[in-house]
């Protein structure tokens, strides 16, 4: 059977690919350790020019930032988006419980931290899905390493379980959504939640997410330099998150490698959006193929020409960019719309 011909990128696209191939400090592979102290928070970038890169906040949501408690002692910063109500311009929480998402943001565990760098997903879920999203700053690596990423997203998960009288939610219609690492912590969060009894989550919105530490499957290699990430530098994130030791057991722990979980049955409802051209998109298709062989609900939607970064990069990605956010709020509307996490 021939092969499909591939949908090309769009040349705004390729173009900012370019760029980024210029310049060592835009890819992981090759930044400097100062590199990726400044790229963790990116506030050495003026606001202006970091939400016309990232995306602004979607002027339908209003936002608090606050810091949750962890059992060792830091906090966890985390910014709430709240849907403003039809002509009310005031903070406060409409007064019915409202779903409630939790995003995790992208970024190979090591970058992209810092609330204001997030704003543009998250707000507009809020916004267009009637939710209050929670996303969460964990803390990154290298000077934090695996597991610290999941244990501070697990402990937002329960805190926001806790919190739903304060936070105006209905716990019972609790989703977790996040991108490409925050889309791997995502997948995790939903197996811990089963397998520890933990907070019900009525569905998983895996946007191109890492769900395992292979280097060498289809899309690895034939995406391997294409826009905007490179498989050297999913290399140097697994390095940078679970240490060089390719053979550590780190880079089996299903808290890592969420496909090579021994079974999907009870989790919860799951889509999964994958780029044609991204070095993670094998990944994604078979966590999606894990799901239907264990009979768990998932959608799976490949997006022609797409490279890897949608979220990071809505602007410059804009046609794929609006088209996959449509799709994650119509399913998240799906089974958040009433407390039964059925289909």
């Amino acid at each position: 059977m021939t092969k499909p011909v591939p949908t090309p990128i769009p040349a705004r696209v390729r173009a900012w690919g370019w760029f980024m191939d210029r310049f060592r400090s835009m890819h992981i592979a090759t930044m400097s350790p100062s590199d990726i102290a400044h790229n963790q928070t990116m506030q050495h970038v003026p606001a202006p020019v970091r939400r016309v890169l990232f995306g602004a906040r979607h002027s339908g949501t209003t936002v608090e930032d606050l810091a949750v408690p962890s059992s060792n002692g830091h906090t966890i910063p985390v910014r709430i988006y709240r849907p403003r109500r039809s002509g009310d311009s005031s903070t406060g929480l409409p007064p019915e419980s409202l779903p409630v998402v939790l995003y995790l943001h992208g970024g190979g565990w090591t970058l992209f931290g810092g609330l204001d760098m997030c704003d543009w997903l998250p707000s507009r879920v809020s916004a267009r899905l009637g939710a209050v999203v929670v996303a969460v700053d964990y803390r990154l690596a290298p000077e934090h390493p695996f597991p610290a990423a999941v244990d501070d997203c697990y402990t937002a998960l329960e805190w926001v379980s806790a919190n739903d009288v304060e936070l105006g939610i209905d716990p019972n219609r609790l989703a977790v959504i996040g991108d490409s690492a925050g889309g791997n912590l995502s997948a995790v969060l939903a197996l811990l939640a089963r397998d520890r009894s933990g907070p019900p989550i009525a569905a998983q919105g895996l946007i191109y997410p890492v769900t395992d530490t292979t280097l060498d499957d289809e899309s690895m290699l034939e995406n391997s330099h294409k826009p905007v990430l490179h498989r050297d530098d999913m290399a140097a994130f697994f390095d940078y998150y679970l240490g060089s030791d390719p053979s550590s057991p780190e880079r089996s722990d299903t808290r890592v490698a969420p496909l090579r979980a021994a079974s999907f049955a009870g989790l919860p409802p799951a889509l999964v959006q994958v780029g044609e051209h991204d070095v993670l998109r094998d990944q994604g298709i078979a966590y999606a193929r894990g799901f239907q062989q264990s009979e768990t609900y998932v959608e799976l939607i490949t997006y022609p020409g797409a490279p890897h970064g949608w979220v990071t990069y809505p602007l410059i990605m804009k046609a794929t960019a609006h088209r996959a956010t449509d799709d994650l709020v119509k399913f998240l509307s799906r089974f958040l719309s009433a407390p039964s996490t059925g289909p």
